[in-house]
């Protein structure tokens, strides 16, 4: 078995968790001073190519790829999605971006989700919130370079100055004779005229947006009510079969024998055998793969399979014995100090009184509503994949580098995403349809179940902080200090989501301030959760920063706000550090508009929490009561987040409530734990999702701020918990350290 599960986009995906610098040599840098070039269409049209400025090894400095991204000709307005849809909306916001600065009525689009080619597009993928912030300026760019190439036409045709011409709802409008043209009618002169240079383009400010901002219903809903199919579980071929793969229960198991002439005799079942795999679990495991006639009888057939597993290999993970090895560590320093800033021994030698707290959260799963599949076409020495990925780039490197091919022999056909939060980062579900699409002959779509999906999951890291702080004789916070408890796979980094930065919160904001790591061994894989490492950081920093004003007897709000100190960018130059006057201004907002400071009625109460992770700035008010049951009940979650400018309105608010209630269901009562290695929840009965009668109102509020846009899908999620824990003990006056809180013996 590989020692490390990462890939090239694994380490991209890390980097932004990390909030750190991408590795340059693995990300495609985009610039302002782009320019484009023009193409022609067959029949006479506007097709936009972009070059971005890319730096692959193998290239000559300089050198330049094309991307399309809009086309008009006299059939209409067409524009191009060109990442993945997850769900976060980005087949309607990417293309309002450029419908903006084209100046095109929304009603006369039509978008087409782009074809996966990197040489077209540069990198195509879904994760780290990055769709937007990635693509903001290139998209502008390409709208307001065919407007001009537009405006341009028209004032060869109607022989007028540039300046007399304004451009509105997919005209060029010369005011001063009230006459019109379509850009569908101008394409084709258009097409002829040179691209303006990236920089000589005059793009619009934020004040005349006429789309952006605006309530835009996604592209897909009427397809998605009526049921079209768009997600990968809908794909078919001809000639599809349907095929199951059955994998070691415990990651790094391999086949010893198995019943595979008793199950090829079963009803449907066209064929059965054992794959050996390349030993790396994001990518082949060993396993045997059954192929049928329906899905039905595939799976039917796997519960009759029996397999003798070779363990000598295989995980030996145990939740329990974690917790008793972090039981043991907490009392001690950490292996290796991440943050050690001012004098933290000093802080608490001086301290009017200190207080110490134990945090812990377990693993959990991705828990998407779509199980993995992935249809194959294996034929003629290549293979044409359909597939629900997140990474389609890396997932094309991977499907070759197991099949033993080039790259240009995989097709990858994107398909709609039912749920991801980054277990589809890893694409570990197409190398395995590929390989059993090749070994049968033909066609073929994998299917996992429920119980694959919980079993063979990527999880988010559990793991353990032991927090010690001082307050000075005023309340303040002097001396902060983190013990974090975490995993590794390979003895030298943690794992995905499981390694704390500088750019944790609160360090860089506290004078004294030291956080430290121990890493225990753990073989089982870990993977990139929706906000990796904010997530349950976010619980923890926010939750003991409470601690630390109830025990001041200050408001909490106060004691935020001071952390925070003066206005400023905590990371010099970089636009996606944080800013804490930004952040003051959404707590301040998110507390005036849950009313912060009433009254509340006994058992009921308000809980505060920040927290900044892809460089969006979140503050959230959770109104909660609890009954004598310790059975609660979340009333209110009041949201307010400085993410830049909104692009679409509906979409924006619908990610915010959907963070908020992914968030509230996992701290609810969420956790996997294993033993020998073995995933001890396998469906939904042990891993209880959130249900709607349960689920809060959410009240949403934006500072449209003109500072670049962040992403959107995830930075909303760090600060539920936390606010739902203080409003608890504003509500009961117990806290609670340990996630999901059903094992302190709440429930809803």
């Amino acid at each position: 078995m590989s020692s490390s599960p990462y890939t090239a986009m694994n380490a991209v995906f890390d980097a932004i968790a990390r909030q750190a610098p991408v590795p340059a040599a693995r990300l495609i840098k985009f610039s302002r001073r782009r320019f484009m070039q023009t193409t022609g269409i067959a029949g006479g049209g506007l097709m936009l190519g972009f070059v971005l400025k890319a730096k692959p090894a193998h290239a000559t400095p300089g050198a330049l790829q094309p991307n399309a991204f809009l086309r008009i000709d006299a059939d209409g307005i067409l524009l191009y999605a060109k990442n993945p849809e997850i769900g976060q909306g980005v087949k309607t916001s990417l293309p309002m971006i450029v419908a903006e600065e084209l100046d095109a009525a929304w009603d006369d689009v039509a978008v087409e989700q782009a074809p996966i080619d990197a040489e077209a597009y540069g990198m195509q993928f879904a994760g780290g919130s990055t769709s937007i912030p990635m693509n903001w300026d290139t998209l502008r760019q390409a709208g307001a370079a065919a407007r001009a190439m537009l405006v341009a036409a028209a004032a060869k045709q109607l022989d007028v100055p540039l300046a007399e011409l304004a451009t509105q709802d997919s005209f060029v409008v010369h005011a001063a004779t009230g006459r019109r043209l379509a850009y569908t009618a101008l394409a084709a002169s258009a097409a002829a005229f040179p691209v303006p240079d990236a920089t000589a383009l005059k793009l619009k400010d934020r004040r005349h947006y006429r789309l952006l901002g605006t309530r835009v219903t996604g592209i897909d809903n009427g397809a998605l009510v009526r049921g079209q199919p768009l997600f990968g579980i809908d794909q078919t071929v001809p000639g599809m079969k349907y095929a199951v793969y059955q994998k070691c229960p415990a990651v790094g198991g391999s086949v010893a024998s198995a019943n595979i002439d008793a199950v090829r005799k079963m009803p449907g079942v066209r064929d059965a055998f054992v794959l050996e795999g390349n030993g790396k679990f994001a990518e082949l495991l060993p396993g045997v793969a059954i192929v049928a006639d329906s899905t039905w009888a595939a799976i039917r057939a796997k519960q009759q399979l029996e397999v003798e597993w070779n363990l000598d290999d295989a995980a030996k993970d145990s939740w329990s014995d974690a917790e008793k090895k972090a039981e043991k560590l907490r009392k001690f320093p950490g292996e290796k100090r991440v943050v050690d800033d001012g004098d933290v021994d000093a802080a608490f030698a001086d301290a009017a009184q200190s207080l110490d707290a134990f945090y812990a959260y377990r693993f959990v799963s991705h828990a998407q509503l779509e199980p993995q599949n992935c249809t194959a076409w294996w034929r003629d020495g290549a293979v044409e994949l359909w597939a629900p990925t997140q990474t389609p780039g890396s997932g094309i490197r991977a499907v070759a580098g197991v099949l033993g091919i080039d790259p240009s022999k995989v097709t990858v056909h994107q398909a709609r995403i039912g749920g991801g939060f980054g277990r589809r980062l890893y694409n570990d579900f197409m190398t395995e349809a590929a390989a059993i699409s090749r070994r049968f002959g033909g066609p073929i779509k994998l299917q996992w179940t429920r119980e694959d999906d919980m079993s063979h999951d990527l999880f988010r890291a559990g793991g353990f902080h032991q927090l010690r702080a001082s307050l000075d004789e005023e309340g303040r916070i002097s001396g902060w200090r983190d013990h974090f408890i975490t995993f590794t796979h390979d003895g030298d980094r943690p794992v995905s989501g499981g390694d704390m930065s500088r750019g944790v919160f609160p360090a860089g904001l506290l004078a004294n301030c030291r956080i430290e790591q121990t890493a225990l061994d753990w073989k089982t894989p870990c993977g990139a959760w929706r906000a990796p490492g904010s997530n349950v950081f976010g619980f923890v920093v926010q939750s003991f920063i409470h601690e630390l004003a109830a025990a001041a007897g200050r408001d909490h709000l106060d004691v935020l706000l001071e952390v925070l100190g003066e206005p400023r960018w905590t990371g010099k130059g970089d636009m996606r550090s944080l800013h804490t006057g930004r952040a003051a201004d959404v707590i301040k907002l998110a507390a005036k508009k849950a009313g912060w400071g009433r009254s509340m009625p006994e058992g009921r109460g308000l809980g505060l929490a920040f927290y900044f992770s892809h460089a969006g700035h979140f503050a959230e008010v959770a109104d909660v009561s609890v009954d004598a049951n310790r059975k609660i009940t979340v009333h209110n979650v009041t949201v307010a987040a400085d993410v830049g400018p909104i692009i679409n309105l509906s979409g924006a608010e619908n990610q915010v409530e959907g963070s908020v209630v992914d968030g509230l269901s996992t701290m609810l009562g969420q956790s996997v734990t294993f033993e020998d290695g073995v995933v001890q929840q396998s469906n939904f009965d042990s891993y209880p999702i959130l249900r709607m009668p349960h689920t809060p109102s959410i009240d949403v509020h934006f500072i449209d701020s003109d500072y670049h846009p962040t992403g959107l899908g995830e930075p909303a999620l760090p600060p539920l918990a936390p606010a739902v824990c203080n409003a608890i003990y504003a509500a009961t006056g117990e806290r609670i350290r340990t996630l999901p809180i059903s094992l302190e013996g709440y429930s809803v």
